[in-house]
């Protein structure tokens, strides 16, 4: 089954999309702490040489930025960071809760494990992405002991097309029944209808009941509002860097898609009520884009 887009499997070089999403974390730590979504003071060590060179530059033109993410058609790092904010709400939750273990599909350069690590106790965090990207950052996090300190991250690589989600996890210490949380962020949009539902599918076999899913997914933009051929097209533009945006569904029928892996809707978040949860400085999410929690 493949979990992420071909062309990262098809090539060494790490997501474009995950250096674009670790970007935005990095430059809410240039705002003051009350008017930042996400405080990660991590962000900024995982960008690339040429990310690290434009920060700088981006972060002096925030306010320019931060007049282009008022209007909800352009509002794509304010749903990013929003995005970041729902799940991390719900992973505090779920371990308040006694989830035992902690999942990140796709991990990229997310952060939780250190971010979170007082209220994980030693609770052990399954990064699972592919080889590339998940050996930079942990070559990353050996070349800064003090910033990163110790943390329960088990690396869990792994080819989406060959190779078994439930093996590799198990391979890497994985209980299965158990009470876990699922962090699966930035990466449905890119798959298309099989991987989703075969995923959803695996997480509802190898999660305990009470277990939390949390995920991102994209309308089609058949959603309301004038700009919604705009936002299509906003949306496929990046194809051009090799990850497509692919599959779509609709909030009211998210429901459907989750039951027959055994999970139920807890929470949904759409653009206006991310925006009012979380945005700060007028700032909006994107209106084509949501977020959930589901519990099975």
């Amino acid at each position: 089954m493949r979990l992420l887009p071909e062309e990262l499997h098809t090539s060494n070089r790490p997501s474009i999309t995950a250096q674009a999403v670790t970007m935005y974390r990095a430059l809410e730590m240039h705002r003051a702490p009350r008017e930042r979504i996400v405080t990660d003071r991590y962000a900024a060590t995982f960008l690339s040489p040429f990310g690290k060179a434009l920060r700088g530059p981006l972060a002096l033109a925030l306010p320019a930025l931060d007049l282009a993410e008022r209007n909800g058609t352009t509002g794509m790092s304010t749903y990013v960071l929003c995005r970041h904010r729902f799940i991390d709400d719900h992973l505090g939750r779920s371990l308040d809760e006694g989830a035992e273990q902690v999942v990140i599909l796709g991990a990229g350069y997310d952060s939780r494990a250190y971010r979170f690590a007082d209220q994980l106790a030693g609770r052990p965090v399954f990064e699972v992405d592919l080889a590339p990207l998940s050996r930079r950052k942990a070559a990353v996090v050996a070349a800064y002991p003090g910033l990163f300190g110790r943390s329960s991250v088990r690396r869990v690589e792994i080819d989406f097309r060959t190779q078994s989600l439930a093996e590799r996890l198990g391979e890497a210490g994985f209980l299965g029944g158990r009470r876990t949380f699922v962090a699966w962020e930035g990466v449905a949009p890119y798959l298309d209808a099989r991987a989703v539902e075969g995923t959803l599918a695996a997480l509802g076999e190898l999660c305990g009941p009470g277990s939390v899913l949390a995920m991102d997914l994209w309308d089609g933009a058949d959603g309301p509002g004038a700009l919604a051929a705009m936002r299509r097209l906003g949306a496929r533009t990046i194809a051009l860097v090799g990850e497509p945006v692919t599959f779509g569904i609709q909030p009211a029928a998210v429901a459907g898609l989750l039951a027959p892996a055994g999970f139920g809707l807890l929470d949904l978040a759409e653009s206006a009520e991310l925006t009012s949860r979380y945005a700060t400085l007028g700032r909006r999410s994107s209106e084509s884009t949501y977020v959930l929690a589901a519990r099975c």
